[in-house]
């Protein structure tokens, strides 16, 4: 994971033919590259920007099987998913908690329900079940949520799902399919297709650091983009008619104290028939999401004024400290790469989150759809069409079975630097090298500069973004907070990389913009 070093080590072989070439480094296109590695193909990833930069980093925090999905009667996707739930929970027990759920029941009606209901889903999970569903009395839903609004409660149904890192998660996948021989490379950006005669046969990319330009040769060329799936069937095919429309999901962070036990709430079905979570996270309470259909998309989505009231004021309905614009410590919102609905059907919500996987003419092959619970089997399934595409010379998939980086079982996730799993011994080497680095990045927070080091040396932060959003999580969990740390971080990342004092300076004034988007309000950093 030395960027530097990948790329000249590529440099030295242009002329060399990938097995796989993958555009794209979020959740989708990190699994196929963790699965195309690990059968012994060769493997390049190029992102665009950063690891999990876009949606990959932005989901409501849940390894699930998809509670909605089963209301709509699609079986095989949350029988696959909780599979996949299982099998992620122990290859990453390190980042997958079990996370008990509490649906609160104002009808005697909607209790049997989803007692009913959720009988089905603890069946589905089969072996691989987090625990067993059931129904609970008014007094042990207030007991395990005693923020809920009791007026009218009649008691909730509890049921077990899984919480996660999601762009933790991205990074020690990344770092996987690299210890499996897959080069990974962010901030490489492919702005065109290489063909042999109508045939794909790799990809032109620009070296975004050093503004070098590349042309990588490879013989299945993977399309794991998401929003951007698009953009590059254009590449191939200019008269290409768009397959994706985009729908946005947001979600605000507030303080624990708005929910300061260790359950979460689920409503199954808000005012506009949306599903609503709260689920704690790293001190935090993760509250969301949205289903907002979009005509465009970026790597910078913004909430949209109604999202966020639509959040706030259904939280108010349930929560007995009702919370305003002035708790919300982060916003962020993401982008759901869904099939575009046919006709004039705005219906988000109803079409299918199953993964769809498209060969065109001339051999590229586009992956499209699933989720973050699922990209296991999306790489596996992915590698295999690609493998039969164009007879490649790989082995089985043995992803079912390979431990993500950092695994370490019995974890403690009281420990600030929990997410590291084994990593974190490595963390702790750092201090006895310069014990400055032992210091704190905030007074607030248990971040130390070590962690800083380790994110340049072994995880491939370029930016300061890169550290203060997808390393550790202090932008989605407190802008004003990942502000206020912009020049600490900056000026240890400036001395790693061998950059400049402007290279730092201009890192701080573009992460304060960036972090503002973040708040309701505009903050400033406090000076030191």
């Amino acid at each position: 994971m030395n960027r530097s070093e990948i790329v000249n080590q590529i440099e030295k072989n242009p002329e060399k033919v990938w097995d796989v070439i993958i555009i794209g480094g979020g959740a989708t296109g990190l699994g196929v590259a963790l699965d195309s590695a690990s059968r012994g193909l060769s493997t390049l990833l190029l992102e665009q920007s950063d690891f999990s930069k876009g949606t990959s980093s932005r989901s409501t925090k849940l390894v699930h099987g998809g509670v909605r999905y089963l209301a709509q009667g699609n079986i095989d996707l949350v029988r696959e998913a909780l599979r996949e739930r299982g099998l992620l929970e122990k290859n990453a027990p390190h980042l997958v908690q079990n996370e008990v759920f509490v649906i609160p029941n104002y009808t005697r009606f909607n209790k049997l329900f989803y007692t009913v209901g959720l009988k089905m889903y603890d069946v589905l999970s089969g072996k691989l079940s987090l625990g067993k569903s059931k129904g609970i009395s008014k007094k042990e839903t207030v007991t395990r949520i005693p923020t809920i609004n009791q007026n009218g409660l009649k008691g909730g149904v509890v049921y077990h799902d899984g919480q996660f890192d999601d762009s933790r998660l991205a990074i020690n996948v990344a770092q996987t399919a690299s210890e499996q021989g897959a080069d990974v490379l962010n901030y490489f950006e492919v702005n065109g297709l290489l063909k042999d005669g109508e045939n794909v046969a790799g990809v032109k990319a620009i070296d975004k650091e050093s503004g070098k330009e590349h042309s990588f040769k490879g013989r299945a060329i993977i399309n794991a983009t998401g929003v951007f799936v698009d953009e590059i069937m254009e590449m191939d095919k200019p008269d290409h008619k768009k397959s994706i429309r985009p729908s946005q999901g947001v979600h605000l962070v507030l303080d624990k104290e708005f929910m300061p036990g260790k359950d979460a709430i689920m409503i199954p079905k808000t005012d506009d028939g949306r599903v609503l979570f709260a689920v704690p996270w790293h001190d935090k309470v993760v509250v969301g999401t949205t289903d907002t259909p979009l005509d465009e998309h970026s790597l910078e989505p913004t909430a949209l004024e109604e999202e966020i009231e639509f959040i706030l004021t259904t939280a108010k309905k349930y929560l007995s400290k009702a919370p305003t614009r002035k708790d919300v410590k982060s916003v962020f919102a993401g982008l759901r790469p869904l099939a575009a609905p046919k006709g004039d059907s705005d219906k988000t919500k109803e079409i299918s989150r199953s993964h769809k996987i498209i060969v065109s003419d001339s051999g590229l092959i586009t992956i499209t759809g699933g989720k973050w619970t699922t990209f296991r089997k999306m790489g596996e399934d992915t590698v295999d069409k690609a493998v039969n595409v164009h007879n490649l010379k790989g082995s089985e998939s043995k992803t079912e079975e390979l431990r993500i980086h950092g695994y370490l079982e019995n974890v403690d996730f009281q420990d600030p630097l929990y997410f590291y799993g084994s990593d974190k011994k490595g963390i702790e080497s750092l201090i006895e090298e310069n014990s400055d680095w032992k210091g704190p990045i905030h007074e607030n927070y248990p971040y130390i500069k070590a962690q800083v080091i380790w994110a340049v040396r072994h995880e491939m932060a370029r930016t300061v973004e890169d550290f203060l959003a997808r390393r550790v999580r202090v932008l989605f969990l407190d802008a004003r907070a990942a502000i206020d740390m912009a020049e600490t971080t900056a000026n240890l990342m400036q001395k790693e990389l061998g950059e400049d004092e402007s290279w730092a300076n201009n890192q701080i004034e573009v992460f304060i913009k960036l972090a503002n988007r973040y708040l309701l309000e505009e903050y400033q950093p406090k000076k030191n």
